[in-house]
C-alpha cells in the first residue's frame, strides 16, 4: 500500500476530472467457488485499490466530486466473522490509513445513492464486469442489469483511464518486483523443459513461485507446445523433444502490480534450423520495437512497424513473396500474427480494458476516444512518458487459418501456400517483455533480461 497522500492525491484528481455529481467506487467481494463459504482467492478491483488502496472484501467508496466529501462504506467485523478470521483492523482504521476519515455501515449507501438520485444529481460509476458487482448496482441505481452498459460514465471511463496509464514512480518500483517474480517463473520453466514432462507439471511450479513471492498469478499461466492457440490454458501435453514449449506468464506483487513475460523455446535445449529462423525473425521484431516507443506515438504505428519487420523476415525464408509493404497493406500479416502488438499494463495484465477495449462495445464513444487518445482504445491509443505496454510480437501457423485464408483467395501472389504447408505442424512462438515508455523510446523493466537469445535459451533449457 502506498502513502495516504497519494490515495489522496488520486481522488482529487479523478474530482476534478469529473467535476461534478457523484462518483462510485465499488470494491470486489469475495465469489464462491463450489459452495458459499469456499470462495475463489479474493481479488480487489483495480480502480478501488488505485483511489482507495484497502485489499479487502466489501467495500464500496464515493466521492463527491463537487463537495469533495468522500465515504468509505463497509461494515466492521463480528464476532462470529473473528472466530473464522481471527482480529481484524476497524472500517475507521483502515481508511485512515487512505486518507478517508468518514465511513458509514455498508446499509448506509443505498439510502446515500438514493438521495443523489431523488436529487437530480448525475452519478458516475465503471461498466461492471463481474456478476456481483452487476447485481449491487443494479439495486443502487434502481435499473435492470442490461442498462447498467448504457448508464455506465464515458467521463469516468476516460479519467480513469488516463490517470492510470501514467505510472508514477513508486508504481514502477513496484513493477520492477513483478519483474523478479516472472524472472524466477520463467528461468524455472526453463530448466524443466525435459522430454517426457508433462506441461501441468511446469505450470503447477511456476505458479508456486507466484504465490510464494507475490499474490499470485498475474493471469492464469499459457504452458503449451501449442503455441498457434494463442490463450492455451489446456496443459495436458507431454513434452516431445523437438517441439517448441511456449510459456506465457507472469506474477503478481504484493502491492498488486503484474508482470507479463513470454519466452518460447525447444524441448530437448537446441532450436532445429527452421526453428532458428523464424525465432530469429520474432526476436528481431521484439528488440527493434520498443524504439518506436516512444512518448507522443500512436500505438497503431508503433504495431505496425512491428509488421514490417515481421514480413521482412517471413520475405527471407520464402514464406511471404511479395514486398514487406504489400504484405502488411493487404492485411496478410493478420494470418501470422493475428493479436496485436502490445496492451497496457499496471495494476492488471490488458490493463483498464475491464471497462474498454474488447469487454464493451465502443460504438457509442468512438469520437471520444478518437479525441481522447488513451489506452481504453488501443486503436486511437497515443503513448505518453510513463505509459507501461507489453512488447510482444509473434509467428504462429494455424492450421485453420491458413486453409480458410487460401480457400477464400486471400493474399494471391502475396503469401506462398505451397511454402506454408511444411509449416503446417510448427505451432507458434511469442517473445514478450513489459516495457515504460519515454521520451527517447521504450525501456524494458527489470534490471536483466530472461534468457531470450538463442545462444542464452540453448545454455538453460533442461536437456
Amino acid at each position: 500500500m502506498f502513502s495516504a497522500q497519494t490515495y489522496e492525491s488520486r481522488r482529487n484528481e479523478l474530482r476534478r476530472r469529473i467535476g461534478k455529481g457523484l462518483i462510485l467506487v465499488p470494491g470486489n467481494t469475495f465469489s464462491p467457488n463450489n459452495y458459499p463459504n469456499n470462495a475463489y482467492y479474493f481479488r480487489q478491483d483495480s480502480t478501488f485499490l488505485y483511489l482507495f488502496g484497502l485489499n479487502v472484501p466489501t467495500l464500496f467508496g464515493t466521492i463527491d466530486a463537487e463537495s469533495g466529501e468522500t465515504t468509505l462504506f463497509g461494515d466492521d467485523f463480528t464476532v462470529d466473522d473473528i472466530i473464522w478470521t481471527g482480529p481484524q483492523p476497524l472500517l475507521a482504521d483502515m481508511a485512515r490509513e487512505v486518507g478517508v476519515t468518514r465511513t458509514q455501515p455498508l446499509k448506509a449507501l443505498e439510502g446515500y445513492v438514493g438521495a443523489a438520485l431523488r436529487g437530480g444529481r448525475e452519478v458516475h460509476y465503471l461498466p461492471p464486469y463481474r456478476g456481483e458487482t452487476k447485481i449491487q448496482l443494479s439495486s443502487l441505481l434502481g435499473v435492470g442489469i442490461p442498462q447498467l452498459h448504457a448508464g455506465k460514465s464515458v467521463e469516468m471511463m476516460f479519467a480513469v483511464a488516463e490517470m492510470r496509464e501514467v505510472k508514477s514512480r513508486e508504481e514502477i518500483a513496484e513493477l520492477e518486483k513483478a519483474f523478479h517474480i516472472g524472472y524466477d517463473m520463467h528461468t524455472l520453466a526453463m530448466r524443466m523443459c525435459r522430454e517426457g514432462v508433462v506441461e501441468r507439471e511446469i505450470a503447477g511450479a511456476i505458479e508456486g513461485i507466484a504465490k510464494s513471492q507475490g499474490l499470485g498469478v498475474s493471469f492464469p499461466s499459457i504452458v503449451t507446445q501449442h503455441g498457434e492457440t494463442l490463450h492455451n490454458l489446456n496443459c495436458e501435453g507431454v513434452l516431445e523433444r523437438g517441439r517448441l514449449l511456449l510459456v506465457d506468464a507472469g506474477g503478481e506483487s504484493v502491492n498488486n502490480y503484474c508482470s507479463d513475460h513470454t519466452r518460447t523455446y525447444p524441448i530437448g535445449g537446441r532450436f532445429s534450423e527452421r526453428q532458428r529462423e523464424i525465432y530469429e525473425i520474432v526476436l528481431r521484431a521484439h528488440d527493434l520495437s520498443p524504439q518506436y516507443m516512444k512518448s507522443g506515438a500512436m500505438y497503431a504505428d508503433v504495431h505496425r512497424a512491428a509488421y514490417m519487420i515481421l514480413a521482412e523476415g517471413l520475405r527471407g525464408v520464402g514464406l511471404i513473396r511479395s514486398s514487406a509493404e504489400d504484405a502488411v497493406e493487404s492485411g496478410a500479416m493478420y494470418m501470422f500474427m493475428p493479436h496485436g502488438l502490445s496492451h497496457g499494463l499496471g495494476m492488471d495484465v490488458h490493463d483498464c480494458e475491464a471497462f474498454g477495449e474488447r469487454s464493451f462495445d465502443f460504438s457509442q464513444i468512438a469520437e471520444r476516444a478518437a479525441a481522447s487518445a488513451t489506452c481504453v482504445h488501443r486503436a486511437t491509443w497515443r503513448l505518453r512518458a510513463g505509459t507501461v505496454m507489453s512488447d510482444e510480437p509473434g509467428i504462429y501457423f494455424i492450421p485453420a487459418l491458413i486453409d480458410k485464408s487460401r480457400a477464400e483467395g486471400l493474399y494471391k501472389g502475396i503469401v506462398d501456400y505451397d511454402a506454408l504447408d511444411a509449416y503446417r505442424d510448427f505451432g507458434g512462438i511469442r517473445i514478450e517483455d513489459d516495457i515504460e515508455v519515454t521520451d527517447e523510446g521504450g525501456r524494458i523493466i527489470g534490471d536483466r533480461r530472461i534468457p531470450i537469445t538463442v545462444d542464452e535459451l540453448e545454455a538453460v533449457v533442461g536437456r
